[in-house]
Parts: structure tokens; sequence; C-alpha cells
């Protein structure tokens, strides 16, 4: 039996079978048998969703996509060098985003300097990853994987690793939450009160550094903003909730990655486009719904002012 979705372009019917377009994107045969095949990916899934929808609150705040972008590149880079060291692949993607995430938060303070940082850093990782993956004589899948993500590629020492980094993480933005979110609203303010802004803010970078290796993993590095920047905007479009925000950029983020995963899994397409498909959906989702809500508070408010 094939499994389908584990490698990019990977045949999904029998040998001397040619399958149509719509078989290749939705082909949902000997489903159960794949479905048991992957609980170590669908639990990681639950894991980036987690991350990517509370980290990407904070992205949003800070107006940080490009940063998001920029370190998800030089995490591909590590993660490409230990490939052909024939290292741990999750161990040199977490050392490639923690090391751009380091140099952008020392280097780029204000905004204007930050995207200056991003933009020499950017190239310069996607180069070094299209380096170490051409002198990579392996197999061509696990290169492609890097770039736009596996479903079943996670085996059990990895998804210790993925285990273990997300509750990093997760336990750093709960402990600097509040005082995280006063430093991204309101920066002069929170300096002013004495919240260490600068050392929140370098925290910050270490933390989605770490969230950007995770998310790389799975989704890609060329496609990752969609876990950590699409939930969360497109949940900023329906509330200004402080408590409701993340709420709703977790769920988002989680509906889009298990999908993605589950449609991935009937089909020889990467699982990275139905992950950003789905995400997009809710995004648009939401900024259609969300002028409309408007209008009718608005409308509301103006009839309560008439009576």
């Amino acid at each position: 039996m094939t499994v389908r979705g584990a490698l990019p372009g990977t045949a999904a019917t029998a040998q001397g079978d040619d399958p149509g377009l719509w078989q290749q994107i939705f082909d949902f045969g000997d489903y159960g048998e794949l479905l048991g095949l992957v609980q170590g990916s669908l639990l990681a899934g639950v894991l980036l969703g987690l991350v990517g929808g509370l980290a990407g609150v904070f992205v949003i705040m800070r107006d940080l996509p490009f940063a998001v972008h920029g370190i998800s590149e030089l995490s591909f880079a590590g993660a490409a060098a230990a490939l052909l060291l024939g290292l741990n692949v999750v161990a040199g993607s977490i050392a490639g985003a923690l090391l751009a995430a380091a140099a952008i938060g020392l280097l780029g303070v204000r905004a204007r300097d930050r995207n200056s940082v991003i933009g020499i850093i950017l190239p310069f990782g996607l180069g070094l990853g299209i380096l170490f993956l051409s002198l990579y004589k392996g197999r061509a899948a696990n290169k492609f994987g890097l770039l736009t993500g596996q479903i079943i590629a996670v085996d059990t020492p990895q998804l210790a690793w993925l285990a273990g980094t997300s509750a990093v993480v997760l336990l750093t933005l709960a402990l600097v939450w509040r005082p995280l979110t006063f430093a991204s609203v309101d920066p002069e303010v929170a300096d002013a009160r004495g919240v260490p802004v600068r050392a929140l803010s370098l925290a910050f970078m270490v933390v989605l550094g770490l969230a950007v290796a995770l998310c790389v993993q799975i989704v890609g590095a060329l496609l990752v903003l969609s876990l950590l920047v699409t939930p969360a905007a497109a949940a900023a479009r329906i509330t200004a909730s402080a408590a409701l925000l993340p709420v709703l950029s977790v769920l988002f983020a989680l509906v889009a990655m298990q999908g993605g995963m589950l449609l991935s899994l009937g089909s020889s397409i990467p699982v990275s486009p139905y992950v950003t498909t789905i995400s997009f959906l809710i995004y648009l989702a939401c900024r259609l719904y969300g002028p409309n809500r408007a209008g009718r508070r608005l409308a509301r408010a103006r009839g309560a002012g008439a009576d």
C-alpha cells in the first residue's frame, strides 16, 4: 500500500493507474487505514495550532509578519544544514530560527531598522538553504518537504522535540502574557510605568523563533505565515476583546492545521496548500463578516439614539 500525502509527488493509486487531477487532490480510498498511520502528525498539528494561534496574536499586535518570514528562511537554512550533515533536522531548524530571531531582536529596535535587518537576513537564509539542499544527495522528497511540508514526516523522536519546544513556548507566553500585551499595545506608557519593554521584545523574538521553527516542520518554510499570521489576523477582524482574540486565533489555527492535514492525507499533494487555503478562507469569511457586524452595531446605536 502506498501512503498518500507522505511524500510530495508520490502516486496516489495502484501501479499502472494514471490518477486524474481530482484524484490527486482528493482521494479517500483506504482513508481509515491511512488515518491510523498519522496519529503523531495529528498530535503535532494540535501543538502547532496552539503555538501558532497564541504567538500570532503578538505578531499582529507588534506588526511582525515580515519578521516571521525572515526567521522562517533562516530556520529553513538550519534544517537544510542538519539534513546535509545527517543531524537532527528539528534541532537545526530551531538553531537557525533562534539565530535569526536574536539578530532581529538585537539589531532592529526601531521598525525601520528591523525591516532592514529582516530584508538582509531573508535572502541570506534562503540562499544558504538552497546551497545546502543542492549539496544534499538524499531523497528529493526530504528537500521538498522542508519548503512545503510533509504530513507523516513526524516520528516519535521528532514529536518529542516538537512537544518539548511547544511546552517552552506556551509556558513562556503564559508567564509574560500580560506585560507583553501592555508593551505591545502602548510601549511608551508601558516603559514609563517600569515595564521592561526592551527585554520583553527580545524575549518574544526568541519565542517567535521557536514557534517558527516548529511550524516549518509541518507547513514548510515558504508558507509558515498561514499559521503565525493569518489566524490571528482573521480573529482581529471580528473581535477586539483581549480575552476572545487569542481563543479565536487558536481555534482558527487548529481548524486550518488539522483540516489541512486530514485533507492532505487523502492525496499526493503536500500538506501546505490545504492548510493555507483553509486559513485564507477563514480570513476571508472574517473579513466579510467584520464590516457587516460593525454596520449592524452602528445601525442599532443610531436606532437607540433616535428613540
